[in-house]
């Protein structure tokens, strides 16, 4: 008799397939590390802040320790940088753990999510983890169509997820109109608000959503220091939410989930406005340069605020794993989308201008060969 561990829900996931790394691809294909451009998780260019990395070094007498399992000090840092009580702030071992811990805090099993087409993959993983029902509203434009997302909430719909921008297509929705969606969503219904890339926007586009936290008892803000504050290695997320919500998250929430080299980290990096400051402007520079590219090659392309593009790269399924492949011999790692449902694409994080470069003279170079 054969058994089954596991509910089948649980043995349905996929699991999250996360960009090569670089030595892996030069096992792979025989290739110089030094020689390797990637371009595929959309980590930060410039790397950690020296500030960061300062921070770290000071507190590496402390790793006989457990961590300050509440975080008290950046707890304060975040607390006071965005003028809301320390008490409204959790803190995840990057906002993935924060998206998850919100599906198991707010969600109960058979009840439902609403996602949008085209948005994070761990949206997904989190609904089919605790055997939820996913409601997954076609997407507009590759972003979220918000009115739809309204009609289909249903009696036992009690969270959804909305990223802005979005991921893995860089779509954004402006303020009021995320706003105007916000007063209509019934107040049993949590709204996690993911804004991994919020620190990318230009001024223009910004809202605050920290005031709207204020206004909605149902609202949770989630945050990460993975992409422009350069630490995707430590792992540190954070949600801003009322008490209500935060008490539920801290139920869940495993003890020490920030260790003690990222706490300090973040607070430096936090505070670090300079190097913020020179990671945006570095990534508008490389969106214009990749898109002047695109436009050169004929490319269709989804107009991005995050810190990569969305690139369809041929016409038929097999175009994204093709290019994708002859893209890797090169020695360039970017990112194949087929997961998404989106086979003819690929993600391409911005990167340093050189990387840019290497990036698409190898793309030119396949297209050409095809």
């Amino acid at each position: 008799m054969t058994t089954s561990f596991g509910p089948s829900y649980v043995r349905a996931i996929a699991p999250y397939v996360a960009g090569k790394p670089i030595s892996e691809v030069a096992r792979e294909f025989g290739l110089d590390e030094a020689n390797i451009v990637k371009l595929a998780s959309n980590e930060n260019p410039l790397g950690m802040p020296e500030s960061a990395q300062r921070a770290m070094a000071q507190a590496a007498s402390e790793l006989g320790r457990y961590p300050d399992a509440n975080a008290f000090e950046l707890k304060s840092a975040l607390s006071e940088r965005y003028g809301v009580p320390a008490e409204w702030i959790t803190l995840g071992n990057g906002s993935n753990d924060i998206l998850e811990i919100a599906a198991h805090a707010f969600v109960e099993k058979g009840q439902s999510i609403i996602y949008a087409q085209y948005s994070f993959a761990v949206y997904a993983l989190a609904t089919q983890g605790l055997g939820a029902r996913a409601i997954v509203v076609p997407a507009v434009q590759y972003g979220h169509d918000l009115d739809a997302m309204l009609a289909a909430i249903t009696d036992d719909t009690r969270l959804i997820f909305v990223a802005n921008p979005n991921n893995p297509t860089g779509t954004f929705i402006d303020g009021p109109k995320l706003e105007a969606f916000l007063d209509k969503v019934p107040r049993n219904v949590a709204v996690v608000l993911d804004e991994a890339y919020t620190e990318y926007l230009p001024q223009d586009k910004r809202y605050d959503s920290i005031a709207w936290v204020r206004r909605y008892p149902n609202l949770l803000v989630s945050r990460t220091f993975s992409k422009a504050f350069g630490l995707a290695g430590l792992r540190v997320g954070f949600a801003i939410a009322q008490p209500e919500l935060t008490d539920l998250l801290n139920r869940l929430r495993q003890p020490f989930n920030v260790n003690t080299l990222a706490q300090a980290a973040a607070i430096a990096a936090l505070n670090d406005t300079a190097f913020l400051e020179k990671s945006a402007a570095l990534n508008a520079q490389g969106y214009r340069r990749l898109t002047e590219a695109f436009d050169k090659l004929g490319l269709e392309y989804v107009p991005s605020d995050g810190n990569f593009v969305l690139v369809r790269v041929g016409n038929d399924d097999s175009a994204g794993n093709r290019v994708n492949l002859a893209l890797l011999k090169q020695g360039v790692i970017v990112r194949p989308v087929g997961n998404y449902g989106l086979p003819q694409w690929l993600r391409i994080t911005i990167g340093l201008p050189e990387e840019n470069e290497a990036f698409i003279a190898a793309l030119e170079k396949t297209l050409a060969a095809a």
